[in-house]
């Protein structure tokens, strides 16, 4: 059985590396290639009547326009459509969250090894989960924990905070009411044991819950 693949990636470099490397497993196909999140979501739909495709390999970040998580939510909704699999350097809780959430398969970071990310793709596409072990880790870490780990509501709420955004620019990116937000951000400091903005995106950084502000 050949495993068909889609690389979605908005750096060519990137693409052309993964390329490569997936090349020298005979039971790869790299079928197509995508450098928006846009055009991942319709090369899945596309050549589904060209042989399909087995499992998209899905970067997080692709500039203005969709998001990584959002283009494998619309792929994955889709009856019979492929499996997917977050290759990415992000590995904090917000981003892991919203993968998992959108419905991935797996979930690698881009510095894993050769053989790690064709093991990955195959365990993906046989419809088991993938996950990086430091990945894993973070998830069984939320669960040990439930009570202190902020929740993915919480955790777009402080990565809207740590970009610089108020909680009324906030209330409309998410669509919520200023109070909602406002009672998210209470219980965010009380979770992490802060009692300021700042002091919230400086500790959420530092434990990788999001993504450090550009």
């Amino acid at each position: 059985m050949t495993i068909r693949l889609l690389l979605a990636d908005d750096h060519p470099v990137v693409r052309a590396g993964l390329r490569a490397v997936l090349d020298t497993e005979p039971d790869f196909a790299v079928v197509g290639e995508a450098a928006t999140a846009e055009r991942a979501v319709e090369l899945a739909v596309e050549l589904a009547g060209a042989g399909g495709v087995d499992v998209v390999l899905m970067d997080l970040q692709f500039g203005p326009g969709m998001h990584g998580s959002e283009a494998t939510a619309a792929i994955t909704a889709r009856p019979g459509g492929p499996r997917v699999l977050v290759l990415t350097t992000y590995d904090t809780d917000a981003d892991i969250l919203a993968a998992v959430e959108a419905g991935a398969s797996g979930y690698l970071l881009k510095d894993a090894p050769p053989e790690e990310l064709a093991a990955a793709v195959r365990t993906a596409a046989a419809g088991q989960s993938a996950l990086a072990p430091a990945v894993a880790h973070r998830l069984m870490d939320r669960m040990r924990t439930p009570a202190e780990a902020l929740t993915k509501r919480e955790l777009e709420v402080l990565q809207l905070v740590g970009e610089g955004l108020s909680n009324q620019q906030i209330s409309k990116a998410l669509f919520l009411s200023q109070a909602t937000v406002k009672s998210h951000l209470v219980h965010i400091f009380a979770k992490l044991g802060v009692d300021s903005r700042t002091a919230a995106v400086a500790t959420a950084t530092t434990r990788r819950l999001i993504r450090r502000p550009s």
